[in-house]
């Protein structure tokens, strides 16, 4: 006989829930009976968005292609994150974080080792930004596609409206035989420690086998119903809240990169859809009001008089102590949230439900992957949250408290002291990182980008000039960069060659 069907109710839409919801189907196909019960009343975070390149992989893995889904949701491609304003160093006022491509091989070799030679006094070029191919291809806004005649892969993610796209994944997890319920859900029956019905308002109870919390920062079933605890970041990710508006799209051209601006109390985003341009500042409440902060985004974005509205938002910083609880399993603002820095917030929803999909099949439907699973999800959450702290402690900003706090803050894991004590103590930053294995995190190239982007070398007063040089010819990495450039198209063609429906 065949095992019987397992039913897993989703509470809550959004990205989240329906990536969610697509991924059960899609992995677990008729093994599985798959309903997402979302509130019409509750609407979700819907601002302009980026992602990672594992995002490509989730639609590559559902079988949808990016003509079939990005002029829906007003999608554009990108290459990786330039960092603006974070470091007042000469030379260093700003840098690019690259995604990854095939082409590191033969370029990432030679800034690691420049960038050594500048900690031990070098007089060598190390900034990152001549030599990543994503950093020309964001600076001349060519689109990260490969041509045929291009022999190697280039990794790239998107900018996208959440909204939009919470809604068109809706529609492909329905055809996909998901079922979607809309009621209010008011409480949760918990027995023995398991969640066994949602009771909705209007008196519909919902049962099932497995439930999943994409209820948002609430987190009703996960912290509330079974009383998992939260951890806050707040210690060293001392931003809180955000006030977002859009603006037109740029009629020059279209970015494909997410540019990230440093200001007084912490740093703004720009994010360019094929509709808009999308607008937000990231602030410490503690540090600056809203009101201020509101004020200091329209200053910069030319609209201090302007009947633009903006929206004020609170972000509920931290993680869970385990995203997988009884029988249910916690997902997207319910399960934690590390704030927008690096655009890691759909990467974790996906890397939670493949990792849990396995563990539960591996399990037979059960927990007994459950401890192993959650350890493992926590060290992702933990990898994640020390790149972007790095960020704040190796910010080279003297205007405000703000930032002198973040630089001098010494609430920083073992692991991040490591990272930091090699660099400065010139040892080899790539044997540290496999060392403590967290390459699947943030490889050697991200780190060695932060450190050398912000310029953190030796001070310019105690270069060595007569240190010998690597052999590293600056004028052979230029060229083989801007020659590979050469092979890719213009952003704007790349985007109106895709097929679907006319965009907003």
């Amino acid at each position: 006989m065949s095992d019987p069907q397992r039913s897993i109710v989703i509470l809550g839409g959004g990205t989240a829930g329906w990536m969610a919801a697509n991924l059960f189907a899609h992995h677990l196909g008729p093994t599985v009976a798959v309903t997402v019960v979302e509130s019409p009343e509750i609407g979700i975070v819907g601002v302009g968005e980026g992602s990672t390149p594992q995002l490509k992989a989730f639609f590559d893995t559902l079988g949808i292609a990016e003509a079939e889904w990005m002029p829906r949701c007003n999608a554009t491609y990108k290459t990786g994150i330039g960092f603006r304003g974070w470091s007042e160093a000469w030379g260093f006022e700003g840098y690019f974080h690259p995604f990854a491509t095939d082409l590191d091989g033969f370029t990432a070799p030679a800034f690691f080792v420049n960038a050594y030679a500048r900690r031990h006094n070098a007089d060598v070029w190390a900034h990152p930004d001549r030599f990543f191919l994503p950093t020309a291809l964001a600076g001349h806004r060519l689109a990260p596609l490969v041509p045929d005649n291009f022999p190697f892969k280039v990794g790239y993610g998107y900018h996208f409206d959440a909204h939009l796209v919470g809604a068109f994944l809706r529609d492909h997890a329905v055809g996909l035989g998901v079922r979607h319920l809309q009621h209010r859900v008011v409480d949760i029956a918990v027995t023995d420690g398991d969640v066994t019905h949602l009771i909705a308002e209007d008196g519909v109870t919902i049962a099932g086998d497995f439930f999943v919390d994409c209820s948002g920062f609430r987190s009703v079933i996960a912290q509330g119903a079974l009383g998992v605890p939260f951890l806050p970041f707040a210690s060293n990710l001392f931003n809180d809240s955000a006030v977002v508006m859009p603006t037109p799209r740029d009629p020059s051209g279209t970015n494909c990169q997410t540019i990230s601006t440093a200001f007084r109390h912490g740093w703004a985003w720009d994010i360019p859809l094929t509709s808009r341009t999308g607008n937000g500042y990231v602030y410490a409440s503690s540090y600056c009001s809203a009101d201020d902060a509101e004020t200091e985004l329209r200053a910069h974005l030319g609209l201090l008089d302007a009947p633009v509205e903006a929206r004020h938002l609170k972000m509920k910083v931290g993680r869970i102590a385990d995203s997988w609880s009884g029988n249910c399993l916690a997902l997207g603002l319910a399960q934690g949230f590390i704030e927008p820095l690096e655009a890691t917030a759909l990467h974790i929803v996906q890397a939670t439900v493949e990792g849990f999909v396995a563990a539960w099949r591996d399990g037979g439907f059960g927990p007994l992957h459950r401890t192993a699973f959650n350890r493992t999800i926590a060290a992702r959450y933990e990898g994640i949250r020390d790149y972007i702290v790095a960020h704040y402690r190796m910010n080279r900003r003297t205007d405000t408290s703000y930032w002198r706090d973040n630089a001098a803050n010494q609430d920083l894991s073992d692991s991040l002291k490591g990272i930091i004590t090699c660099w400065f103590t010139g040892r080899d930053l790539e044997e540290e990182i496999a060392r403590q294995d967290i390459g699947k995190y943030y490889s050697a190239a991200s780190w060695h980008c932060l450190l050398a982007g912000y310029g953190q070398f030796p001070d310019p007063a105690q270069v060595d000039r007569n240190a010998p040089l690597p052999p590293t010819d600056m004028t052979e990495v230029d060229a083989f960069i801007t020659g590979c450039a050469l092979n890719f198209a213009s952003h704007d063609e790349a985007l109106a060659a895709l097929d679907g429906p006319t965009r907003e």
